[in-house]
């Protein structure tokens, strides 16, 4: 009757819409709730993401399994037992865990078993609920409707990253978040359950199997993979090369992503978003745009702009790849083998970027070579070129040509050491007499190769920066030093016989740079102590340190490890300095203004603070920078209203 099945499309989509909205909603949450324990470092969204994917690779697979082995009631019953486990899960909170396992072993092995603990049920049914419900409405619809609950299923996912830095992460602090996202799910579970029973109440007899003949062969396959990977790679490079220049922070992934989903939206929505014809003269220029802005990041132009530009060439490029893919979509018999195939290559291109990239690569490389294999991809479908020995040459040309375009940035700027890891890449560049530490486009030390020069602080540590004053004004004696961030060494330049300067920094890469191509640790005139470790956790271990000065700067790139700017956090710094000393603050960043926020943590916390800017000295390789000076002061914490702690921060109030 007419009437059921309006019945059910509600049913069903709203099963979706909400299942949807849910499983892109708790991926911010849960990687902002794990985020301080991991350092801080864009690495951790990239590994959460890479465990979304793969989740999402294994509810597709249940979901395949379950359409082609089990009878309708079979199916049901199974899932509605699994919906019921999960409850078990509930309330979703990884933060205790996190903590427990932060500093041990490999970070991203750690951030994939532990979303797996505590999230990992839940989430795997909420991503086999959308092709569950589409194969169990499709049994009673016509065939092509499915595939608009699949553009339905996306827009809910968009609604859910579009919401969040708007309407979510500056309005509730995170243990808020994952309650409510807890009871949500509960409410979602119950009406999954509700159409799970309504499938098993219209299921006939024996289930319905495609034959194989009549399916798609395996270059079929491939080909979804490819289209569904390549988009997948330039989406996660893109918000790897924004989160390591700016913050990691959810807005500069949830950009484009949303990019990525609205791309999907539209495509499988209905064939006359996506015309072939207009993107053979489109992607040309969106991959030259991508190239431009990739190498010229950091370089003086606009961050807004740059990020538009990359928005834009990154949807040109995702409409493309997803268009093809709607294009050669199956009938919906075989629509969970489809949306399994495409959750794969979707995982597969998280796992080159969030896992793969990081160890075999010295820097970042997921960009160009996303957009090489996009290109590769347009050539065959946009341009016809099918010759395979054509396609042959012009990828061996595309690679050849790549490894020189990546080599000549080396060869011309005397690159001496070129290191990636988990926290980012580094490099060590020769320029004139001085050498450099650099983490992207933001130098993080500098030392001049002459010997007459070789204990000159220079960058952001000049001896009228900030925190070279504060040195300068501590009393006479030896004097116990504490640094936060340890980038080349350069505060050691301050040491004076008797001194100890204690560095706790987080990545292994700048203590090994630092030993083996700076002369500030060796030569330095006092005792230098490094202590490996995110330097928030080890400061709470080091309960027997008391600091003259206390400095903090462990920025990556332009990025800010936000855990280190938080009410929290500065009733440590507190308690680990002695009652005449200083806690220096780095703020310098090209994209947020952190200075109010500082002064008003600072003010919370009962200290005396100001802040000193110095301009640059080009002659002693000094920048200008900026640096928060607080002394204890004697006063009564005063109250401010909303500083960050380490439920609640919100980067969009501080940006530029």
């Amino acid at each position: 009757m007419p009437g059921d099945g309006v019945r059910a499309r509600l049913l069903y989509g709203s099963t979706i819409f909400s299942g949807s909205l849910l499983l892109f909603l708790i991926q911010p949450m849960v990687a902002k709730a794990i985020l301080p324990w991991f350092g801080g470092a864009a690495g951790v969204w990239a590994s959460a993401l890479f465990f979304f994917q793969a989740a999402l690779v294994a509810g597709y697979g249940y979901a395949w399994l379950s359409t082609r082995y089990l009878p309708p009631r079979g199916q049901a019953a199974v899932h509605v037992l699994l919906l019921a486990v999960s409850l078990a899960f509930l309330p979703i909170d990884p933060r205790a865990a996190a903590r427990a396992a932060a500093g041990a072993g490999d970070p991203a092995t750690h951030i994939l078993l532990l979303l797996a603990a505590t999230v990992g049920l839940p989430y795997f049914l909420l991503a086999a609920g959308s092709p569950l419900m589409q194969a169990w409405f499709a049994r009673s619809a016509k065939p092509a409707f499915p595939y608009r609950l699949f553009a339905l299923s996306n827009l809910a996912s968009l609604a859910a990253l579009l919401l969040y830095p708007v309407g979510i992460e500056p309005l509730l602090p995170v243990s808020r978040q994952l309650q409510g996202w807890s009871w949500a799910y509960a409410a979602a579970a119950a009406l999954a359950g509700l159409a799970a029973a309504a499938a098993a109440g219209r299921a006939g007899g024996e289930q319905t199997r495609p034959h194989e003949t009549d399916g798609p062969t395996r270059g079929d396959r491939l080909l979804w993979f490819a289209l569904a990977a390549c988009p997948s790679i330039l989406w996660m490079a893109t918000a790897n090369t924004l989160s390591q220049s700016v913050a990691p922070i959810p807005l500069l992934w949830i950009l484009p992503l949303s990019v990525y989903l609205l791309s999907l939206i539209l495509c499988f929505d209905r064939e006359g978003w996506y015309g072939p014809k207009g993107y053979r003269w489109a992607l040309p220029l969106a991959c030259v745009a991508i190239a431009f802005c990739a190498g010229n990041y950091g370089a003086g132009i606009d961050v807004r702009w740059t990020i538009a530009i990359f928005a834009a060439a990154l949807f040109v490029c995702c409409m493309f790849c997803h268009g093809e893919l709607a294009l050669r979509k199956p009938p919906a018999a075989w629509l969970p083998s489809y949306y399994l195939t495409l959750a794969a290559g979707g995982a597969a291109g998280g796992l080159f970027v969030a896992i793969l990239a990081p160890q075999i690569f010295s820097g970042f490389l997921e960009l160009p070579i996303g957009v090489t294999g996009c290109a590769l991809l347009a050539i065959a479908l946009l341009y016809g070129v099918r010759s395979r020995t054509r396609l042959v040459r012009l990828t061996l040309f595309a690679a050849a040509g790549f490894v020189v375009a990546l080599r000549m940035d080396s060869l011309f700027s005397l690159t001496r050491v070129q290191a990636r890891n988990f926290y980012g890449a580094l490099r060590v560049n020769d320029k004139g007499d001085v050498r450099i530490l650099a983490n992207g486009a933001i130098h993080h030390g500098a030392e001049f190769l002459a010997a007459d020069k070789e204990r000159v602080p220079t960058t952001y540590y000049g001896r009228d920066s900030g925190v070279g004053r504060a040195i300068a004004g501590l009393p006479a004696g030896p004097r116990r030093i504490g640094a936060i961030g340890l980038g080349a060494g350069t505060l050691a330049a301050y040491a004076r016989p008797g001194d100890v300067y204690r560095f706790y920094e987080l990545n292994p890469a700048v203590i090994a740079v630092a030993r083996s191509e700076f002369r500030f640790l060796a030569d330095c005139r006092g005792t230098v102590e490094v202590v490996p470790g995110d330097g928030r956790l080890s400061l709470e271990r080091d309960s027997g340190q008391r600091f003259d000065l206390l400095a903090v700067d462990a920025f990556s790139g332009d990025a800010i490890p936000v855990h280190l700017l938080t009410a929290e956090a500065f009733r440590l710094y507190l308690e680990r300095l002695k009652p005449d000393g200083v806690l220096a603050l780095h703020l310098t960043n090209r994209y947020l203004n952190l200075a109010p926020e500082a002064l008003a943590l600072a003010v919370q916390a009962g200290m005396q603070a100001r802040v000193v800017t110095n301009p640059p000295d080009p002659d002693e390789d000094v920048y200008e920078s900026t640096w928060l000076i607080a002394r204890p002061g004697g006063l009564t914490p005063a109250p401010v209203a909303r500083v960050w702690t380490d439920d609640y921060s919100n980067l969009l109030s501080v940006m530029k």
